[in-house]
């Protein structure tokens, strides 16, 4: 019997009706590789999972809480598993296009886990016909796990157990029987007795914690006053995003190569991966919130979370800390908002800043069970999470070699994270197989116009990329501009329109709005600016359709960052 970490019951007692903590991580696989050229049936694919599956204890465990909380709960063997309980099938209807298949994923990522029994699920998705760079007969296995049971690092760990590394059969990796830690529950006296002890340790935990962190408290709250003194507005400005959830959800998902983010760090020494990443978010953040009259004069904020994972270590469950940063978006020049990220990721890894969050994490892996939940009830209704950070940036490396199940090639690679009340928007970049994917997550009402975020990620790392090849970011393919957020008036004039730039632009159907775009890479920077035409022409006025849901007036073009 295995006892939760303080870290890992905390996105336990976070979880809300409207706030589910459970992470769902999905894969495209292409069947065109399998031996023979047979189908993937649903049937094969339970049993690959039923054989995996003996080498992961996880799948096999629920819950077992304690009264009133006394302490973290406990993993113990579901005595009635049942693997198919876990496993759907279902398919998209046609035309089966990357919208229809982003709303799937959002609905499922917005149902909850049956807490009861082990908390996970699989959900085999048939249809993806009609997406553009994928090969027509394509599914998705898309799993759920609760944030209890894995952190990122550790769900990576479980995929590379399931997977292949070839079309026939040869595991990932090597499969070694695990330690099940089974045998009988103790009775609840004895779970009583080992609670009071854990309680009793509990402050001198945490005043370990906090001495160790005592010089670089000291340290960053001298800077803290030498930089604040005399201000009095808050370091993190307010936006759509720092507001309470509603159950909607809304994802999508851009793809770019992992080189064109490697050439991306090259525009400054020392910049990582990570940086550009930051980079490339700054930049549509900007973009976005300029369009809608929204940026504020200071910078965003981000929490991002870092794998403390020692190397080798292969223990499931959570073990992150975390850094706030400022991301810039104060900054219209993309070449300095990279210099300036850099510089404050490397602060906070120095814990000269974002020490805050650091020490929060660090200080609840300590905190009694009963303390935890009162605090993360208090935290969550209190909205201190928005004076923290605007947003979640995650990077998670993945596997850069291709993998397989079934026969099956995986071909994309992505994810949904949880959000927060106060932290209503996440950007997840998982990579795999030379590719790194751009996850956005949100809900309805705080991002209604999610395509038109996607198109400001897309012009944001064509305008760093431009600068990669020698040219000038300004003239980088700009985003279209979306339309007004809470606006339901139709507009009587069509607004003025710019000649295509490029013919190849001009080749692009509407159907292809509905696929997953691959953020544009660096040969797509025009090397020359085009001379621009403009025409403009009336529209006649349309009638507005009777619906329930929000309206959308036309757009406009997008605006050129700075």
């Amino acid at each position: 019997m295995h006892q939760l970490s303080p870290q890992d019951a905390q996105f336990l007692y976070a979880e809300t009706e409207h706030n589910l903590t459970h992470v769902t991580s999905v894969s495209i696989y292409d069947p065109s590789t399998v031996p023979g050229g047979g189908p993937v049936r649903y049937k094969d694919i339970i049993a690959h999972f039923r054989e995996r599956l003996a080498y992961n204890p996880l799948f096999f465990r629920r819950l077992l809480r304690l009264p009133l909380e006394i302490d973290y709960p406990y993993w113990v063997e579901d005595e009635y598993f049942d693997l198919e309980y876990h496993m759907q099938h279902g398919r998209l209807p046609a035309p089966g296009d990357w919208r229809q298949f982003c709303i799937h994923l959002a609905r499922y990522h917005s149902r909850p886990l049956d807490m009861n029994r082990p908390p996970w699920e699989i959900f085999v998705i048939e249809g993806l016909d009609n997406i553009e760079g994928l090969p027509s007969g394509c599914y998705a296995v898309v799993i759920k796990v609760h944030h209890a049971a894995v952190d990122g690092a550790s769900m990576m760990k479980f995929f590379a157990s399931i997977a292949d590394s070839d079309p026939h059969g040869t595991p990932m990796v090597p499969l070694e029987e695990p330690n099940m830690e089974g045998g009988e529950i103790p009775p609840m006296p004895a779970l009583v007795s080992r609670a009071l002890r854990n309680n009793l340790r509990s402050p001198l935990r945490i005043a370990q914690t906090v001495l160790k962190a005592a010089p670089s408290l000291v340290e960053a709250a001298q800077e803290s006053v030498a930089r604040r003194e005399g201000e009095k507005k808050s370091p993190v400005p307010p936006t759509r995003f720092n507001v309470d959830l509603s159950p909607h959800k809304m994802v999508d998902v851009r793809f770019m190569p992992l080189d064109d983010l490697k050439a991306i760090r090259t525009l400054h020494p020392g910049a990582t991966v990570n940086d550009a990443v930051l980079a490339v978010c700054s930049g549509a953040l900007r973009r976005y919130l300029q369009h809608h009259n929204e940026l504020p004069e200071d910078s965003l904020v981000a929490w991002v979370p870092i794998n403390a994972r020692p190397k080798g270590g292969d223990a499931a469950g959570n073990n992150i800390s975390a850094m706030t940063a400022p991301i810039y978006t104060n900054e219209s020049d993309p070449l300095k908002r990279l210099k300036r990220i850099n510089a404050a990721t490397q602060a906070s890894k120095e814990a000269r800043s974002g020490l805050s969050a650091r020490l929060m994490t660090d200080i609840t892996k300590h905190v009694p069970a009963a303390t935890q939940v009162l605090a993360s009830r208090l935290i969550i209704r209190s909205g201190a999470a928005a004076r923290l950070c605007n947003l979640f940036i995650s990077n998670v490396p993945g596997p850069q070699v291709p993998m397989y199940m079934n026969g099956a090639r995986m071909v994309r690679s992505c994810g949904l994270a949880p959000l927060g009340d106060g932290m209503g928007l996440f950007i997840g970049t998982p990579s795999y197989d030379g590719q790194m994917s751009f996850n956005v997550i949100s809900t309805r009402e705080i991002l209604p116009d999610i395509d038109f975020f996607m198109d400001c990620l897309d012009a944001s790392a064509a305008e760093l990329l431009a600068l990669v090849d020698g040219g000038d970011a300004k003239k980088a393919p700009r985003a279209k501009k979306a339309a007004p957020r809470r606006k339901t008036t139709p507009r009587k004039k069509a607004a003025t329109k710019k000649a295509v730039v490029k013919k190849a632009a001009a080749k692009k159907s509407s159907a292809a709005k509905t696929a997953p775009k691959k953020l544009t890479a660096r040969k797509a920077a025009p090397k020359k600016a085009a001379p621009k035409k403009t025409a403009t022409k009336k529209a006649a006025p349309k009638k507005a359709a009777t619906t329930t849901a929000r309206k959308s007036p036309r757009r406009k073009a997008a605006p050129k960052s700075g």
